[in-house]
């Protein structure tokens, strides 16, 4: 039996998360509700990627149209993809959103559209997509097929992967040459676990060393671990994080691990050692509070909202400098370069838009990020800029993310393997004995 052609009916979520996703579904026809028009309205103004994603979205929307109307179906592009339409208000005949549930409420609207299209369209197959996982519930109570965005998504593979590699039963002799000489030729020790910019445990036994596997040289490097701005590594993936980090073939790192591991800390105190190579190093996170208030809920002018959700960027600061006294060299330069503005803590959304040339740029809670916002940071380096985006992928702030679709394991998945790129995963955690516990058993 021959599959049923598909209509997929697009959410706002979906088009806010990827402005490109109209254009996704290669020959099988998309719709969007007229409710979705109205909300894409409300989004266009501002300055944050989910603006510019509306905007786009509306653009897009626009030239498909031409000289035109959408409420009968319309070509979408090339000869592989299919058509597009724009879905009115109605009432579906036999389940209604809004008398089962609520009267007015947009989710409510369009599943209603996508509904009376199901019932209009009965040689097709009628798919809600929408990254709304409530939305999604509700439109299968009402017997209509509903997924979640799909593109881009991350293999759960990639979740699963450990801090680093262990290389077993090597010969002994080989462990001693790497500790003598500090790199050596890979020549095949590292078989089908070779990675550019691979971390690896090599063992013999009881014998053991760190190691790196550096994809400009082919060689196999020994790693130590070594202080970093009052910072030592306390166990062999933070000793990974570090050489990752001071390494300036590496533009661009992904630190991903569980609260405590140490990812902020490490990468600001690596910034803090390299300071000298570039103009200026900014901390910037976005703002996702736990409450999903926006800031002008908090009192205050800016930086007064913006303030508690720095704090955490702040503390591992204040931690650094704690390490020296305050007539010491480096605490003075942390000050310094605080005043003199080359050392800076401030939200994701007050940085975009800028030059990221001659820059360290730290990213923190990467997690809550979408693949286009990640990919909007890394296409704006310039020359001599290092990009660091730290994030745990199991605690995800924003509703429409998850650890299979964010912007950092997305980033993690596509760019493994490039000689400019590192990931290391820090598991073990080092903050205390009771964060352990928590992160451990609850």
């Amino acid at each position: 039996m021959a599959k049923k052609q598909k209509i997929y009916v697009l959410d706002t979520s979906v088009l806010l998360h990827d402005h490109h996703s109209l254009i996704n579904f290669k020959k099988s026809d998309v719709a969007i509700p007229i409710t979705v028009l109205e909300e894409l309205d409300k989004f266009k103004v501002g300055n944050d990627i989910k603006n510019f994603a509306a905007r786009e979205v509306i653009r897009s929307i626009d030239k498909i149209a031409g000289t035109g109307n959408l409420q009968s179906w319309v070509k979408l592009g090339g000869s592989d993809l299919g058509r597009f339409k724009i879905i009115l208000d109605s009432s579906p005949k036999e389940y209604n959103a809004e008398y089962i549930f609520s009267v007015g409420k947009n989710d409510h609207k369009i599943i209603n559209s996508a509904l009376v299209l199901k019932e209009t369209e009965l040689t097709k197959d009628v798919i809600l997509v929408t990254k709304d996982i409530n939305l999604r519930i509700k439109a299968k109570a009402l017997g209509l097929h509903a997924e979640d965005y799909e593109t881009g998504k991350v293999d759960s593979d990639i979740l699963d992967e450990t801090a680093f590699s262990h290389i077993e039963n090597l010969d002994s002799e080989i462990i001693r040459d790497l500790y003598l000489k500090e790199s050596i030729p890979e020549s095949g020790i590292l078989g089908n676990k070779k990675t550019a910019n691979g971390y690896y445990v090599l063992k013999n036994g009881k014998t053991s060393t760190l190691a790196y596997y550096n994809p400009v040289t082919d060689n196999i490097d020994r790693v130590d671990k070594n202080y970093v701005y009052g910072i030592k590594a306390k166990n062999a993936e933070q000793a990974f994080a570090l050489h990752a980090l001071l390494n300036n073939d590496i533009k661009l790192i992904a630190l991903e691990g569980v609260a405590g591991t140490g990812k902020t800390l490490l990468a600001l105190a690596s910034a803090l050692e390299q300071h000298n190579q570039y103009q200026q190093i900014i901390l910037a996170r976005p703002l996702v509070p736990l409450s999903n208030k926006e800031i002008g809920f908090l009192p205050g002018d800016a930086n007064d909202k913006i303030a508690p959700y720095m704090e955490p960027l702040w503390d591992n600061l204040k931690f650094i400098k704690s390490q020296f006294n305050e007539t010491e060299k480096k605490h003075r330069a942390i000050v310094e370069m605080e005043k003199d503005g080359k050392l800076v803590i401030t939200p994701l959304a007050f940085i975009r838009g800028r030059s990221l040339s001659n820059i360290l740029f730290i990213i923190d809670e990467a997690q809550n990020l979408t693949p286009h916002e990640v990919k909007t940071i890394i296409t704006r380096a310039g020359e001599n800029t290092k990009i660091i985006f730290t994030g745990d992928l199991k605690q995800i702030d924003t509703p429409y993310l998850d650890e299979h679709s964010c912007g950092l394991a997305y980033i993690i998945d596509r760019l493994k393997n490039q000689k400019l790129f590192a990931n290391v995963k820090l598991e073990k955690g080092e903050r205390s004995e009771l964060a352990n516990l928590a992160n451990d058993l609850l």
